[in-house]
């Protein structure tokens, strides 16, 4: 599924389609053009932030053809419709000649427009070798921009290490201590760079010279092991040097190995194997030779300080086990047992895909109580994913217990009654000295923690707990976006949602980071258009992706189904069944692709995912019964009568058939796009089909319902285009009419939500999703922030029975910047279409201010209502045009930039209507002002 498609295949194929269809969001039309003189002032700036295999200088890629991209800017932000029009990339071998590199491969100058997915087609790269590229650009008129600044990729290397454990056995349960490993070597040359490769299961924590190495945490990445392995590279040229030298590891259990604990929490059991880990140090000397130090049987082991790890139940470490300078070339490692070479556990080595976790934010306590003699309670003031970080002294063999939750109970002590109980870390001390710690490869979900210790009988002194924040641990993929308004209430809201996304981001996205840290599937599809506004989560959409193609099924009469889990490290139900395989759940293997697709226009992943997005598509074909597909946990956790589940007020058949029709649309037009003309028409065929079977089934014209009328019935044909010609005015009308019947408020559930926010949105009835949101009462957003909430929570009514740490309801994020923002992406469309400004101007809101850094540039639209008129404020990226549609009494005195539109600089076309202006637009910045039209909410 990853490798690279046949660049031959796209050349041929999807020429046509990436001419007329624009393959990148913010292409224009290609211009064959004479080129001028370098010396000619060009309306580009350097090409800046060169990516290759969609990484900054990443150090492992393991693609034959690695693939390319750059950001574009105008040279001033004066200029208008500036635009590229052709590039040109040289590629060098670096082979430790820094100062002299050698060409390897230029592209020679290429008319087109795209910024991204621009393939390496020179010689094939070598194993562990390093290379540097540059590139630049000419703009709409044929001047060149100065190169780029180089930027580099290593090539992954030839793995040679072997795989090393403690011991062969499999025998080691969890009250052994969890194994270190290290190895002393001399290094006699002058060095000029160094990379360190390795994997440790279930987590690693890498140290060269008593140093760790990097800022990585929890690594590697999670997988299903049996078929996809992770290994970090690092650069740690300045961690070693002339003479001895040592490397060490700890590990973990992580999710590679989750064992039965009776007194202490675990959502499942099940284990890939003993503790191992593989590691490959490869080091270049100036001389221009080279060397590896690889993980054998001449490696060291030992019993480590960690006692006790659990990625569900915590962490335990003993400082008295820790042996100073274990990590030290001089450390006498003679008492400790050779390393033993075993099997790897069957997954494929590969570099990382996910951005590296790292510690992201740092609270301290708001609050400090004491609910009982010996217990001490933090309030952090914030939900969080992460540990808590202690600076601690006490005897030696004091132990201090550290309980994290998310709430508190009756008596103010902790409670995990939302998170998944018994769980815990504990610190024994080694005496003598302050000690910091935190936990290194078990991580929860808390606000609040509480403290006990105990000390050993006739241990002098006491336990004094200095110091205690937590700590943060997410994903680094890097914020793209920005939204503030002037109500209050929303930017809490988007807050609440934004810390649930980022609490639930880790190397996959999980449900809660406490009770479950699954990777159920949903949410990736549903929630795709909200979190790509906040983060470039590409790398951890490319991840999901081979997570859900490890565990899509490859043979018998399951063929091509795709679980609700990825990884599946459980399946919940003896015979699988409905926790196993719904329709609503399985759908991410081809919706998630398709948002990327969207928003990045790249269709070389688009097009690598194409086979898994095929066969779970084929897949649902064979569930289907006179084109319905009947089957699945529907709108799971809609607010019906009873406790939240099982869907209540939507037969399953709607969203389940519902979405078997969005795939096959999706793969009509992703077929189109990769030049697959007759399969395109196939899915068509299919699609118009089920389109007719649904209608016949679930849709009632009398009444203009679908199905028993509940808001998530409404909304899904209207949002995935399945309501019959004529009829989308009352289905919609019916749709705001069951919400103001239910006094504003919403009850889809999980599934529903998303289609409620994208119908309402695509229909311009904002003022609708204004109402809803503006809701304190039950259910509501808030009513989670009245209740305390600090993170999204998984029931609308903030039942402290459930976590309290959930993102798969925060399809309003979407809003915030698609709604009142008005950005609104679509690399599928052509032309004009794939950006579009279309602001919601709310008469309860006086401002707002959205911003988006896209695959092509800084996106901006703010606006601010004004006594007579709207001050509108855009910013198109280079290599972009816009579409601005606007609601205004007088169309005809709209100015932009001070004058008419017809005399603006950029404005490429107008179109003014009675109480309205459409206007195309280039590149640049432009300030829109207009006399005041109907607001969004004036319905």
């Amino acid at each position: 599924m990853f490798t690279q498609p046949n660049p031959a295949h796209l050349q041929s194929k999807a020429t046509r389609a990436i001419a007329s269809l624009a393959l990148r969001l913010f292409a224009v039309a290609a211009i064959q053009i004479a080129l001028p003189s370098d010396a000619a002032v060009a309306h580009l700036l350097a090409p800046a932030d060169l990516r290759c295999a969609n990484d900054n200088e990443p150090m492992a890629v393991d693609a034959a053809q690695p693939e390319f991209s750059w950001r574009l800017k105008a040279a001033s932000e004066t200029l208008h419709s500036v635009s590229q029009s052709a590039y040109q990339v040289t590629v060098y071998s670096v082979d430790g000649a820094v100062a002299n590199p050698q060409p390897l491969w230029d592209s020679g100058v290429v008319h087109r427009s795209t910024l991204a997915g621009i393939l390496y087609a020179g010689p094939a790269p070598k194993e562990g070798h390093r290379y540097q590229w540059k590139v630049r650009v000419w703009d709409e008129a044929g001047k060149p921009s100065a190169w780029s600044e180089v930027a580099h990729w290593t090539q992954a290397p030839m793995w040679t290490a072997s795989w090393i454990a403690a011991h062969s056995a499999e025998a080691q349960e969890n009250g052994e201590p969890m194994p270190v490993f290290r190895k002393s070597f001399v290094l006699d040359k002058k060095i000029t760079r160094a990379t360190l490769y390795a994997s440790g299961l279930g987590q690693d924590e890498l140290r060269i010279n008593g140093n760790k190495v990097g800022g990585d945490l929890l690594t590697p990445g999670w997988s299903d092991y049996r078929k996809t392995v992770y290994y970090d590279s690092y650069n740690v040229t300045r961690l070693l040097h002339d003479g001895k030298n040592a490397i060490g590891i700890l590990l973990g259990n992580g999710m590679y190995r989750v064992l039965k604990t009776p007194d202490r929490y675990i959502k499942f059991d099940a284990s890939f194997g003993i503790p191992k880990c593989i590691v490959q140090l490869h080091v270049e000397f100036a001389d221009g030779e080279s060397t590896d130090i690889k993980s054998d049987g001449s490696w060291k082991t030992a019993p480590g300080p960690i006692t006790f790890s659990s990625t569900y139940g915590g962490e335990d470490f003993d400082s008295r086990r820790e042996q100073p300078g274990w990590d030290l070339p001089a450390f006498a490692d003679a008492s400790w047992q050779p390393a033993v070479v075993v099997e790897g556990p069957g997954g494929r080595l590969q570099p990382e895909l996910a951005p590296p976790l790292r510690m992201m934010h740092s609270y301290a306590p708001i609050k400090v109580s004491q609910p009982k003699p010996g217990v001490t309670v933090y309030d952090l003031g914030q939900n969080l994913a992460g540990w808590p970080a202690i600076t601690a002294v006490g005897p030696a063999g004091a132990v201090v217990k550290l309980t994290p939750g998310e709430l508190l109970a009756k008596d103010g002590t902790v409670s995990q009654s939302s998170s998944g109980a018994p769980q815990w870390f504990s610190l024994t001390l080694r005496g003598g000295e302050l000690q910091h710690w935190h936990p290194r490869f078990s991580y929860y979900g808390f606000r609040f923690v509480q403290i006990e210790t105990s000390a050993p009988a006739g241990a002098p002194g006491e336990v004094r707990i200095v110091s205690l924040r937590g700590e943060a641990v997410h994903t680094s993929s890097p914020a793209v976006g920005s939204f503030v308004s002037s109500e209050e209430l929303l930017n809490r809201i988007h807050k609440l949602i934004v810390r649930a996304i980022e609490n639930n981001a880790v190397s996959l996205f999980t449900d809660c980071p406490h009770r479950e840290k699954l990777g159920w599937l949903e949410q990736v599809h549903l929630m795709a258009n909200s979190m790509l506004y906040d983060f470039d989560f590409s790398g951890l959409f490319a991840a999901t992706a081979r997570n859900i193609a490890d565990a899509q099924v490859k043979d018998g009469p399951k063929l091509g189904m795709v679980p609700e889990i990825a990884p599946q490290y459980v399946v919940f139900g003896s015979d699988g069944g409905v926790f196993d395989d719904s329709p609503e759940w399985g759908s991410a293997a081809v919706l998630a692709p398709w948002y990327i697709f969207q928003r990045s226009g790249d269709l070389q992943f688009l097009a690598a995912q194409l086979d898994v997005m095929r066969g779970y598509t084929s897949y649902l074909g064979t569930r289907a019964k006179d084109g319905i597909v009947a089957y699945g946990l529907g709108d799971w956790y809609d607010i019906g009568p009873g406790e939240p589940g099982f869907s209540k007020l939507t037969t399953a058949g709607v969203t389940a058939t519902a979405i078997y029709y969005q795939d096959l649309r999706v793969l009509e037009q992703a077929t189109e796009l990769l030049g697959k003309t007759e399969e395109s028409r196939g899915y068509r065929s299919k699609a118009d089909a089920i389109r007719t079977a649904f209608n016949r089934r679930f849709f009632n014209p009398l009444q203009h319902r679908y199905d028993k009328g509940s808001q998530t019935a409404q909304a899904m044909p209207l949002s995935v285009g399945l309501v019959p010609e004529g009829e989308s005015t009352a289905v919609l009308q019916a749709l705001v009419d069951d919400i103001r019947a239910h006094n504003n408020h919403v009850t889809a559930g999980d599934i529903g939500y998303h289609y409620v926010v994208d119908a309402l949105i695509g229909s311009g009835r904002s003022d609708v999703l204004l109402d809803m949101l503006e809701r304190t009462d039950t259910p509501s957003y808030g009513y989670q922030l009245a209740q305390g909430a600090t993170a999204l929570t998984e029931a609308w009514d903030a039942n402290p029975a459930n976590s309290q740490d959930h993102f798969m309801l925060g399809h309003a994020e979407e809003w915030f910047y698609r709604g009142l923002g008005g950005i609104d992406i679509d690399d599928s469309a052509q032309g004009d279409k794939q950006l579009i400004f279309h602001p919601a101007v709310m008469k309860n809101l006086a401002w707002v201010r959205t911003e988006y850094q896209s695959a092509a540039g800084l996106i901006q639209s703010n606006w601010r209502r004004e006594s007579s008129r709207t001050v509108y404020d855009f910013v198109v990226p280079v290599n972009t045009k816009a579409m601005i549609e606007l609601s205004t009494a007088k169309p005809g005195a709209v100015t932009v930039n001070g004058v008419s539109t017809g005399r603006s600089r950029g404005v490429l076309s107008a179109q003014v209507s009675d109480n309205a202006i459409q206007m195309v637009v280039g590149s640049g910045r432009y300030r829109v002002i207009a006399a005041r039209g109907r607001d969004s909410s004036n319905h």
